[in-house]
């Protein structure tokens, strides 16, 4: 379907389209009128409800931060960027299929999201025939770096070939041998805990057990108490919402020592206000991603003062200027700025030419002027440097590990660089 077909739909679907929110044209340095002529049409599906919705506001924040500095610095093909945010919710409901459909009406060429792996897995199917381009910030599932996708979907989050090779040295490297697992059964929980287990494996140690749950459970008591009759040293939680449920009867109710407890960036959230008779202090939590940075945390308090989770907040801001940056080659090579033709140049933006740091706001004028002057560039985001391989993934990442304190709050303790591929 054609934009301007698209457009038109969007106009006669006003009401489906009603909660989608408009930002980043107010701090334009030009004509914010140009809006309405704008080349790039952007949009967002990103969890403000469900099991991840913890982590909607910093990706969110990384979104509104990246138009806002666009917009400040040239926009795109001279124009003003907007974006359309809508909810992705969780794999227990079909919000994410609604919003894709209401971002198709509205004539969207690409957008940042989902933060679930599952349900990025559930509406690409039809994102590739809408002809979209997706870039999601934490999609971490292995089985997306072959899925096909007409080379419409990328992601600015590594798959879990690398966040489980860093969790299970960090098992292995806090002394512990004999590993058990709670999985969440998707493709996210199941990719994330074989690679842990191939680490650990691979380094000496044992997996006495893997117990599977199933996503929204209530009560995983069962294969909790089936895993601790294996007498692991050490446990890796898989999960989202779930911990919540999970973690009361193993820590409080059976008395797991929370130092030999390991998260993941599902659950490696702030449960200050869940856990109120009980703590998790020494348990740690491993996030793909770097480690928000003062300066960064800063620049994102120009659109979102009341951060405070700020996972995914860097790659969600490098998804919308990869995006807008491949939308500014076509323009420059006298293309209309489509799903088609931003996909045809988001690998060449990521590496390969000058390098052009984005950790300072003025990234994207650089950028765009070295685009004008006909230079190929090397995007070197906040998050790391990206360089997407032919699937869409990022090559060279970073993975952060946090630790709980007696608050049941979690502080960033390290991060580790790697390659994949």
């Amino acid at each position: 379907m054609n934009k301007n077909l698209k457009r038109g739909l969007g106009l006669v679907a006003a009401a489906a389209t009603a909660a989608l929110v408009l930002s980043g044209c107010a701090a334009a340095s030009f004509d914010a009128k140009n809006c309405k002529d704008a080349k790039l049409s952007l949009g967002s599906l990103l969890p403000t409800t469900g099991s991840l919705a913890f982590l909607g506001a910093p990706e969110i924040a990384g979104v509104d931060l990246a138009v806002k500095e666009i917009n400040e610095n040239g926009g795109v093909g001279g124009a003003c960027v907007s974006v359309k945010h809508t909810d992705s919710g969780d794999t227990t409901t079909n919000i994410a299929s609604q919003s894709v459909a209401a971002l198709n009406a509205a004539g969207i060429d690409a957008f940042v999201g989902a933060a679930s792996s599952g349900v990025t897995l559930s509406v690409i199917d039809q994102v590739v025939k809408d002809g979209m381009v997706q870039v999601s910030p934490a999609n971490t599932a292995p089985v997306l770096s072959t899925y096909s996708d007409d080379g419409f979907y990328f992601r600015t989050a590594p798959s879990d070939v690398l966040q489980g090779r860093v969790l299970g040295n960090l098992i292995i490297k806090d002394g512990h041998t004999k590993v058990g697992f709670l999985t969440m059964q998707d493709p996210y929980g199941t990719g994330l805990q074989e690679n842990a287990a191939k680490s650990i494996i691979a380094q000496g140690g044992t997996v006495v057990g893997n117990q599977v749950f199933p996503t929204a459970t209530k009560n995983a008591n069962a294969q909790v108490d089936k895993l601790l009759a294996q007498n692991p040293d050490a446990i890796a939680l898989i999960s989202f919402d779930e911990a919540k449920v999970i973690l009361p009867y193993l820590v409080k109710t059976k008395g797991w020592d929370a130092t030999a407890l390991y998260l993941v960036d599902g659950n490696t959230a702030d449960f200050s206000k869940d856990f109120t008779d009980f703590n998790i202090a020494g348990a740690q939590g491993t996030i793909p991603g770097v480690i928000a940075g003062d300066a960064f945390k800063t620049r994102l308090a120009t659109v979102n003062k009341d951060l405070t989770v700020f996972a995914y907040a860097a790659e969600s801001y490098d998804a919308t200027m990869l995006i807008a940056l491949a939308a500014s080659v076509a323009v420059q090579n006298g293309e209309d700025v489509t799903g088609a033709t931003i996909k045809k140049y988001m690998v060449d933006v990521s590496k390969g030419g000058t390098k052009v740091d984005f950790t300072k706001a003025g990234g994207y004028k650089t950028a765009l002027d070295l685009i004008k002057a006909g230079k190929d560039i090397d995007f070197e985001g906040v998050s790391g440097p990206i360089s997407f391989d032919a699937n869409g993934d990022p090559t060279e990442a970073y993975v952060a590990t946090y630790i709980f304190g007696t608050n049941n709050n979690n502080t960033a303790q390290d991060q580790v660089y790697g390659k994949i591929g």
